[in-house]
């Protein structure tokens, strides 16, 4: 349900009407039916007040609680306590979309029309080592590592970019069936998500989808899932617009537990500067998290 989202924005309305209807959203030209211009225009206004009264009404206390709210009121699954335990910078102008930690150093996708970007950075210092610029018609998405190289959703180009991990060398350009939005990758397929309740399991060479599972806390579906990470055997999901990542069952969908990070007030957080990177260091498991023009990476610890 669209009121299970909380905060709704311009691009959960599009995704939702996008899943909804089944095709893009597009508004038509007068010409094309040979209608008079002021049919024309009342009908963009009858849009305009459809799309009004929308904000007003799920930004109202109709629409109901937040995801965070919800957990934290009805103790549906586990919390985890976490602890942290160090904090890196991070380039205030970074609009995170995913990233993940390899080689020593931190690989981060940062997203806007004009402004996307795959980068190499240095997580002590924060230095941006290597960067690729993305054509301005694209608008990056998560990535993961497969093999040697490193994938990179798009968010409604419906295209995916293939890099070469050490070089970040452009190998292919491959079309992509769904809306991107976050991607990880067990060893064996590659999970997306994109903006619903779903997550894909994908073949990683064909992109053909393997099975999928619906994301649930009980009866209620959580939806707007975003930026993926596979550690451990498990899904840690962050949640668009919530201080929360979710801990996901991958065979089920189950919601097992959740990191609560509501109490993280990082001077670039508020309004669009959410909550959106997850990065799990194997070595000495900890989790690296951080958010949209966020100025800091935080290192964090699950604890027992």
């Amino acid at each position: 349900m669209l009121c299970d989202s909380h905060r709704i924005t311009p691009k959960g309305i599009v995704a939702y009407l996008r899943q909804a209807l089944g095709k893009p959203l597009r508004f038509s030209s007068p010409l094309r039916y040979n209608v008079p211009m002021r049919v024309f225009l009342f009908v963009q206004v009858v849009w305009c007040v459809f799309f009004f009264s929308l904000f007003v009404f799920f930004d109202s206390p109709l629409c109901g609680e937040s995801l965070r709210a919800f957990l934290l009121s009805t103790g549906a699954v586990p919390r985890l306590s976490w602890k942290l335990l160090r904090m890196y910078p991070h380039d205030p102008a970074a609009f995170t979309q995913g990233m993940f930690f390899a080689d020593g150093v931190l690989y981060e996708s940062t997203g806007l029309y004009g402004q996307s970007s795959l980068r190499v950075v240095e997580l002590s210092t924060g230095e941006v080592l290597r960067s690729v610029a993305l054509e301005e018609a694209y608008f990056a998405e998560g990535i993961t590592a497969w093999r040697d190289t490193i994938i990179q959703l798009t968010w409604t180009s419906k295209v995916a970019f293939i890099y070469d991990r050490k070089t970040l060398k452009r190998l292919a350009v491959r079309p992509y069936p769904y809306d991107g939005w976050g991607i990880t990758a067990d060893g064996k397929h590659l999970i997306v998500s994109d903006g619903s309740a779903t997550l894909r399991f994908l073949n990683p060479e064909t992109f053909a989808l393997e099975r999928e599972v619906e994301v649930r806390i009980g009866e209620r579906r959580v939806d707007r899932l975003n930026e993926l990470e596979y550690a451990e055997g498990r899904i840690f999901a962050n949640v668009w617009q919530e201080d929360v990542i979710l801990v996901i069952d991958p065979p089920s969908g189950r919601v097992l537990a959740w990191m609560d990070f509501g109490d993280i007030h990082d001077p670039g957080k508020g309004g669009e500067n959410v909550l959106n990177g997850i990065a799990y260091d194997g070595r000495t498991k900890t989790f690296l998290v951080t958010g949209k023009r966020w100025r800091w990476v935080y290192r964090v610890a699950l604890e027992p």
